[in-house]
């Protein structure tokens, strides 16, 4: 069995490579434009964008999308997460977190999959904090200021560590479970 993993970001592809070796199931990278709703939930975002990508055609397919959501900023940058990276980026969102002590945040990943014309639609979080300065040379996006315990960023851990705890390695594994069902 092969599955279209529907991103920009080859990188992914290869996470999901390495989780569903398992499964005996192979990763395709495929490159496939599709509006984004705008809305701040994650799930809507994601079962609209199946419903575009199956209009098309395409079936047997994995699409995700993630979002930092930051207590104090009320969920900022949530489901804008990427365009705030590419506007603002980490300096911008330290700097909008200048003099707050409630660091509290998360990271969602909601993952979308059709499979054998089946969807199934799940959410994996990490509980973190928002450093005050960028650590770490790993990673991409918001890794570097955003660490899960307190400690360590996800920037400064290696892949294995990070997926071990992050939102997208949580929801690849309960995608793993429906999919074993």
């Amino acid at each position: 069995m092969k599955l279209k993993v529907i991103t920009s970001n080859p990188g992914k592809v290869a996470e999901y490579q390495k989780a569903f070796d398992e499964l005996g199931i192979e990763m395709e990278h495929y490159r496939l434009p599709y509006d984004e709703v705008q809305t701040s939930d994650l799930e809507e975002v994601v079962n609209k964008g199946m419903d575009e990508i199956v209009s098309k055609g395409v079936r047997d397919f994995i699409v995700d999308d993630t979002g930092l959501f930051i207590d104090a900023l009320k969920g900022f940058p949530g489901v804008w997460s990427a365009y705030a990276q590419k506007t603002i980026g980490n300096q911008g969102i330290l700097k909008l977190m200048e003099g707050v002590e409630d660091r509290g945040a998360e990271f969602r990943c909601c993952i979308g999959c059709d499979i054998d014309g089946r969807r199934i639609v799940v959410t994996g979080v990490c509980r973190g904090v928002i450093t005050d300065a960028p650590k770490g040379t790993d990673g991409f996006g918001y890794d570097p200021i955003f660490s899960p315990d307190g400690k360590l960023t996800f920037a400064e851990m290696s892949v294995d560590d990070k997926n071990r705890i992050s939102h997208r390695g949580n929801a690849v594994r309960l995608l793993i479970d429906a999919l074993k069902e």
